[in-house]
Order: C-alpha cells, then structure tokens, then sequence
C-alpha cells in the first residue's frame, strides 16, 4: 500500500517534471517561504537570549570583568544574529527544472550538481529540511533559518514548514531519478 501511494507522488512529480523541458526552463515548481509564526517564534527565541545575556552581563557584581565581558560578547553576537536570520526569513527558496535559489535570485545549488537528497531522521540537517549532497564543492555560506552550503552539502530548513520541506526533496529526488534514467552512462 505505501509502496503505490508512494508511486502514484512519484508519477504525478514526474508529469510536473517532464511537461516543462524545453519551453521554461525558469518555471517554478515548488516555493518554500518561512510562514510568519515560525518566524516569530525563532526572532523572539534569538532575540531573548540576546537581551537576557547582556542584561545578566550588567546585573552581575562587578568583580567579574571576564564573565560579564564573554556574556556581552554572546549576547551581541545572538542579537546580531537575530537580525540576519530577520533577513534571511524575509525570502523564499525557489525550485526550477535546472536550480534552487532563492527569491533574490542567489544560486543556491544547480540540479545537475546534485548526486542525492538526504530527509532521513538521523541525517545532519536543519530541522524540517533536507540535506543536498553536491558533485562539486561550493563557496560557504549561511542564511540563518533558511539554508546554509558548506563545501558540497547544502542544507535547507530551519524555519519551513516540514511539508513544504519534504515535498521540495521529492521533488528534486524524482528529477535525480529522471536525470539517472535518462543519462546514457
């Protein structure tokens, strides 16, 4: 039973995936944007800890220079990172027949330098996302709550919705398929 209803997703991601080769290859076929509660929640978690830290730095006696001045040091740095995830939230990721990118149009990986999705509970990526394992080696880079690169691995999640997130993965794991079936060696 779960092997057909997994077929029938497979086929019906399949028709999406080939009805669009050669006319528009920039069509989007799945979006993911951080829904505004999640947002929240992650903003004012971050942010707490922020203020909390550099509120205790002040409220603890003055004998301890060293303590005060490392939980200033943490809560400027959970603040300023507060702010970046702010930013990083504000956009969506973006799939296409030929790359994940963002809604700025920042490249996040191409579909023809991913060897394979990972979604698997023990896998090391962000929560309610996947893990994209790439060909080639790729620039670092970290947008809090939404996606990081580091090396060849891409992980997306954070502040997505887990069924955007798994829908997203099969998505690119059905045009892997379609790409290895189709692919003469």
């Amino acid at each position: 039973m779960m092997d057909s209803a997994r077929g029938a997703v497979d086929e019906t991601i399949g028709e999406q995936l080939t009805g669009m080769n050669d006319e528009r290859n920039d069509q989007i076929l799945a979006r993911i944007t951080p829904s505004v509660p999640r947002r929240l929640f992650a903003l004012g978690v971050l942010g707490a800890l922020g203020f909390l830290l550099v509120y205790l730095a002040f409220s603890i006696p003055s004998g301890s220079g060293l303590v005060s001045g490392m939980l200033v040091v943490f809560g400027v740095l959970a603040l300023v990172l507060c702010v970046r995830m702010y930013r990083a939230t504000a956009r969506s990721l973006i799939l296409t027949q030929d790359e994940l990118r963002d809604s700025e149009g920042t490249v996040i990986a191409r579909l023809q330098d991913v060897e394979r999705v990972e979604r698997g509970a023990f896998a090391f990526k962000p929560s309610n996302g996947f893990l994209l394992h790439l060909t080639t080696s790729h620039s670092r880079r970290w947008e809090p709550g939404l996606w990081w690169r580091l090396g060849r691995r891409v992980g997306v999640g954070g502040t997505i919705s887990g069924a955007e997130g798994r829908n997203m993965a099969d998505l690119l794991s059905v045009a892997l398929q379609q790409r290895q079936a189709n692919d003469p060696g």
